[in-house]
Parts: C-alpha cells; structure tokens; sequence
C-alpha cells in the first residue's frame, strides 16, 4: 500500500500524468488511522519525482530553449527564484517550473526545501479535507 502510493506519487510529479492525490485519499479510507504515514510516503514520492524534473531541466539546460520551457514559468522562476517552487504542485505548472529551476540551476538545497513544503502542504491540505467530511 505505502510502495504504491510512494510510486504513483513519484510518478505523478514527472511529466506522467497521475492522480495520487486520489490514492491517498482511497488509502485513508481504508486506513485512516496511518494519515501521517500516508502524507509522509506521498509527500516524499512526489517531491523525489519533482527532483527528477529539477534534474533533467539541470541536465537538458544546454538542449532546451527558454521558449520550451514556457514563458509564464520563466518568469516565475526568474522574479520569485526558489520559492516559486511552493507552487510546484499545481498541475502541469509545477511540472514546468521544476524543470526550469534545474534550467536556470537554483540552488539544490533550497529548491528541495521549497518543493517538499508545497507539496507536503498539499497531501496535508487534502488529507484534512477528507477526513473532516
């Protein structure tokens, strides 16, 4: 349950489309009393596949254009730096402003930091709504 959620997750913040946000909350339906361990595994997964991301935009900087990369992301990325990465879970943006953080090579450290907040923010945010209903 847990490697599921960890994979569908990591999958999820790659440009593979996902909806983990969807096994995490059938996964608290069966489990609930396992929320943290939920929220942590999702969390960690997603941001690991947003990393992955980061990575290819590091790695791909010298083959990609700024006009592949979007301009609205560009910008983002070059007015707000690491902390545009609290949006990283937005959909298909996030995707985008990941790899253009590893484009433009912002600091790995605080990229990290900003990515696994917005993302553990998200599961956390999902994970109450559910479970207050």
């Amino acid at each position: 349950m847990l490697l599921t959620l960890f994979i569908a997750s990591f999958l999820a913040a790659t440009i593979l489309p996902g909806g983990s946000e969807a096994l995490l909350i059938y996964n608290l339906s069966e489990h609930p009393e396992l929320v943290w361990s939920l929220v942590f595994v999702a969390s960690i997964g997603n941001s690991l596949g947003s990393l992955t991301s980061y990575s290819l935009g590091y790695i791909g900087a010298k083959k990609l254009t700024k006009i592949q990369l979007g301009a609205r992301s560009t910008q983002w990325i070059k007015t707000y730096g690491v902390y545009s990465l609290l949006l990283s879970w937005l959909p298909l943006i996030g995707d985008v402003l990941c790899v253009a953080a590893g484009f433009y090579k912002l600091p790995i450290w605080m990229s990290t930091l900003f990515i696994t907040l917005g993302k553990t923010c998200r599961y956390c945010i999902v994970a109450a709504i559910y479970l207050m209903a």
